[in-house]
């Protein structure tokens, strides 16, 4: 992992070429995507299969009733109950999120209204082929159901045929009718365009690879999809001399193991605990099966940073602005009013990211890659469309129509004026 001492001269430099290099090779994918995407809006159902065929060994693009109960019968009974807890959980929380509409009529008895109302219909995306994330499906579906979305379709690769009986447990207490064996930027391309099997979305949301999120910001326009990256992951955690070595390396570890692209980052203001914790990633990433790709992840863009202040501390965390943030100190509420980006941050040494990811209640599709600068992760909101409507009294057209068409005459938009003009009572 790359060391970083706040006290260097050209930190703030270094720090910067780091995370500017991630972002590189995540974008750097976004290319490779683009005739992907062209070959499915031109050739369909056709070209979906042979990218199924190629990157999941995979021909089956709609599993059958059959299969799909065959498969959720052989899950353990204990996972079905981890993935019930789940469900009513983040449930709950999201319930509350629930919006009001606005009404209001003026003194001049005009009215104006401000509705949510859910979209029609939104595709989820849960990664899969040789991995199992139920939970995905979980932090995808449950606010589009609180919404009152009608139409939940879930994408979800396979991987020799066969999709995660977890994956599909959650996809039936969730309810989703229309679930297909597809993946990557071909699935983005199939849901946004529409093929003969699969009839096309208005909106797409849940975390992929960097291929996914290419793909993603490629159809946008053509589709919706969240406001922001919800690419490759990311933890920083900051942890002082009162913090558990062994805890905090095993957090990180948890982090990496993602994705190669995944990004860890541990700040402390105590040099020691920097290597203790070094040691036991060591000795720890012996004891995981996804060894090989939380250590590529910790090695290509792992970073510890020693930092001598938490003013610097949290000018760096805001910076950064991580998908997780985990406070790992003894003096969490001096820094947490002045911590402003960041996707979700974990309060104490007992908030740990892995407890968020499942059945906490909270949502673990987060922004990513710096977007927590000016984006959140998913809730119900995303899941609504705003209208306005507009109801004008004749007395108010009359008393605020004069001060429209002094406006739009000066703006030079005298048809704007005239269309005013046409409906004030003559006097």
């Amino acid at each position: 992992m790359k060391i970083l001492n706040s006290k260097s001269k050209n930190f703030d430099k270094l720090l910067e070429n780091l995370l500017l290099q991630r972002k590189k090779k995540i974008e750097s994918n976004s290319v490779s995507v683009t005739n992907i995407i062209k070959d499915v809006k031109k050739n369909g159902d056709k070209a979906l299969i042979k990218y199924e065929k190629r990157f999941n060994q995979n021909n089956i693009i709609i599993p059958s009733s059959k299969q799909i109960k065959k498969s959720i019968k052989s899950l353990d009974k204990k996972v079905k109950k981890a993935i019930d807890i789940a469900y009513n959980r983040i449930y709950k929380f999201h319930s509350l999120q629930k919006f009001k509409n606005i009404s209001y009529t003026d003194k001049l008895k005009n009215k104006l209204e401000y509705k949510y109302v859910p979209l029609e219909s939104v595709a989820i995306y849960v990664p899969g082929s040789t991995a199992s994330y139920p939970s995905s499906v979980l932090m995808n579906a449950i606010p589009a159901i609180v919404a009152g979305v009608k139409r939940i379709v879930m994408i979800n690769p396979g991987h020799k045929g066969k999709q995660s009986p977890a994956v599909l447990y959650a996809a039936k207490i969730c309810k989703i009718k229309e679930i297909y064996s597809i993946g990557g930027p071909s699935a983005i391309a199939a849901v946004s365009y529409g093929t003969k099997k699969i009839k096309k979305v208005h909106k797409i949301v849940g975390p992929g690879n960097a291929y996914v999120a290419a793909a993603k910001k490629e159809v946008f326009g053509v589709v919706g999809i969240e406001g922001m990256t919800a690419g490759p992951s990311e933890v920083t955690i900051v942890c002082d001399k009162f913090s558990n070595p062994e805890w905090v390396a095993s957090d990180l570890i948890g982090q990496a193991e993602h994705d190669v692209l995944a990004q860890c980052i541990l700040i402390s203001k105590d040099k020691n605990l920097l290597d203790r914790v070094k040691i036991e990633i060591t000795k720890q990433l012996k004891k995981i099966p996804r060894a090989s790709v939380a250590r590529r992840s910790l090695t290509n863009n792992g970073i510890l940073m020693y930092i001598s202040s938490d003013a610097k501390i949290i000018s760096v965390v805001n910076k950064i602005a991580p998908e997780h943030l985990e406070l790992n100190i003894k003096n969490y509420k001096l820094l947490v009013p002045k911590i402003k980006n960041s996707g979700s941050i974990c309060l104490g040494k007992y908030a740990v990211m892995a407890m968020t990811d499942y059945n906490v209640g909270s949502n673990h599709v987060l922004p990513t890659n710096g977007s927590a600068k000016y984006s959140s992760g998913i809730s119900v909101n995303e899941f609504y469309k705003r209208i306005s409507y507009i109801n004008l009294s004749k007395k108010g057209i009359e008393s605020l129509g004069p001060s429209v068409i002094t406006l739009a005459n000066y703006e030079g938009l005298v048809g704007h004026a005239q269309s005013v003009v046409k409906r004030i009572r003559r006097k």
